[in-house]
């Protein structure tokens, strides 16, 4: 009930119709979702093996419908990276969307991964995110926010990510610390402008 102050009824009337148009200018569309049959073929691991280092980074899907990557961080032979990725597969990303993701870590720092069809080696464009360890959390990391790499240095001039172009995504784990570390993720969508739809 709204109370008997005209001025605060109508601040409340106010405060609701903002709330309700928030939500109702922004839609979220799923582009994983680890609940379906046989998203686990669309999913690898590409650790530092391809260039000589020792570290082991696995994923599967779980019964609960959830993404484990999972494994041992080595920095031996010049390693010191894990990562798991999505087959090349049209995103539909468009600028000014936002990447919204629901991972659950062990307090270690990640990135989020964005790929696109290039000449370039070991390119990508990645945003960190920092866990919270045994914690559900929501990632939200803007597509116009991802600076582009290339093994893990940045590179000068590429421009910025386009949102068209990309059409892979996925995780890594490059934190300079040896030892086990696991990401759970249960979902993966994308939220943009009601208008952009």
């Amino acid at each position: 009930m709204l109370g008997t102050n005209p001025l605060q009824a109508v601040a409340a009337l106010i405060l609701i119709f903002l709330v309700g148009t928030v939500q109702a200018d922004e839609v979220q569309a799923t582009l994983f979702d680890f609940s379906k049959p046989d998203v686990a073929k669309q999913w690898q691991t590409v650790n530092d093996g391809v260039m000589g280092g020792v570290s082991d980074g696995r994923v599967r899907i779980t019964d609960k419908g959830i993404m484990e990557f999972y494994g041992t961080l080595s920095l031996e032979n010049n390693g010191g990276f894990a990562s798991v990725r999505s087959g090349s597969l049209p995103m539909g990303l468009k600028d000014g969307d936002v990447i919204v993701a629901r991972p659950r870590g062990d307090g270690r720092e990640y990135y989020l991964n964005l790929r696109v069809p290039t000449f370039r080696i070991a390119f990508s464009y990645r945003a960190s995110f920092e866990t919270k360890a045994g914690e559900w959390q929501e990632v939200k990391v803007p597509v116009k926010e991802l600076q582009a790499t290339s093994f893990g240095r940045p590179v000068k001039n590429a421009g910025p990510v386009e949102a068209s172009k990309v059409n892979s995504i996925g995780f890594l784990l490059a934190d300079k610390k040896a030892g086990p570390f696991k990401l759970e993720v249960e979902w993966i969508k994308v939220s943009r402008a009601a208008a952009d739809e």
